[in-house]
């Protein structure tokens, strides 16, 4: 109670507590529970009494070391690397990555977006920069990286939903119904996309092909559709019959096709192209072969009939 109750020993000529050569004598005043302690250590080490542990000079310059290389490290931008490398050690190293919803985006796309190496540390891993990254990708449309504890990582992505394949010269591209380019053409299933052809192709397509697909039997037999002058299309199909339709009006004309070939089988004939650009007339243009053969026709035509005179007279 002498070092709790300072001033008590006053009045019998003892001398009170002091620290570093001051006194701190108080009468009849009582320090709270929670600083006695540590007054009590400061009291011994201003009377002399305190005795340093062995080892503490050397235990203070470690301590002294590390904080300084700590701060240094901390100002050199060197601190990431640092709970990195501690943390990788300790059980958090990412060992197992999970990559889900990617159909045309290659996983080893996705891997490199992450930048990992053999010491990446699950709690360091800035999952943010690395779901930008995966974001840059061109088939990418949404991307989300989670961090899953001890060592996962999740990668979930949304890829865009290509819509047709866009030839402009001989360049040939993957897009978007809303004609943004998504990548070049790859091969694979890609090839089963319609084709679409021409300088401002991509913004008109999506209505005409729709109303295309109106008759599934004239759509199975399209090939290509060509945009001609970013005023009509051209109908290419797979027996290379070419069907120009008009500027406008064209609904009608491909209602009127349908019609032609259902009555008259007109698109499995030998014909090279059927001319719908004027309203009131159908222009249908032979294959050179049928040309040839119809143009023997028409020089036999005479003949025969030059022989049926000669016989009746």
């Amino acid at each position: 109670m002498s070092a709790l109750k300072w001033g008590q020993d006053k009045g019998r000529g003892g001398a009170g507590p002091a620290l570093f050569g001051m006194p701190l004598s108080f009468d009849h005043f009582v320090l709270p529970r929670v600083l006695r302690r540590p007054v009590r250590v400061l009291a011994r080490l201003g009377g002399g009494d305190f005795v340093a542990p062995r080892f503490s000079a050397a235990i203070l310059s470690a301590s002294l070391i590390a904080s300084s290389s700590l701060y240094g490290a901390i100002l050199g931008g060197h601190a990431d690397d640092i709970v990195q490398s501690i943390t990788a050690r300790t059980g958090f190293a990412v060992d197992q990555i999970k990559v889900v919803g990617n159909r045309q985006t290659s996983e080893i796309d996705i891997l490199d977006r992450l930048e990992l190496d053999g010491w990446t540390s699950l709690i360091g891993f800035d999952a943010e920069a690395a779901r930008e990254r995966i974001d840059t990708l061109p088939w990418v449309e949404v991307a989300a990286v989670r961090k899953v504890y001890p060592h996962t990582l999740e990668v979930r992505v949304e890829e865009r939903e290509p819509f047709a394949l866009w030839q402009q010269g001989s360049e040939l591209s993957v897009i978007e119904r809303s004609g943004a380019v998504i990548a070049p053409f790859s091969g694979g299933k890609q090839a089963l996309l319609p084709l679409i052809i021409g300088i401002g192709a991509p913004a008109k397509a999506p209505d005409f092909l729709a109303k295309i697909k109106k008759y599934p039997e004239l759509a199975a037999r399209v090939k290509g559709y060509i945009r001609i002058g970013e005023r009509r299309w051209d109908l290419k199909l797979e027996n290379g019959i070419t069907v120009k339709l008009p500027e406008d009006g064209e609904d009608q004309a491909i209602a009127e096709l349908v019609r032609m070939d259902h009555d008259n089988g007109l698109l499995t004939r030998d014909i090279a192209a059927v001319d719908m650009r004027i309203s009131d007339r159908l222009v249908v243009q032979l294959t050179p072969e049928a040309a040839t053969q119809r143009q023997a026709a028409l020089n036999e035509k005479p003949q025969s009939l030059k022989r049926k005179s000669e016989t009746k007279i």
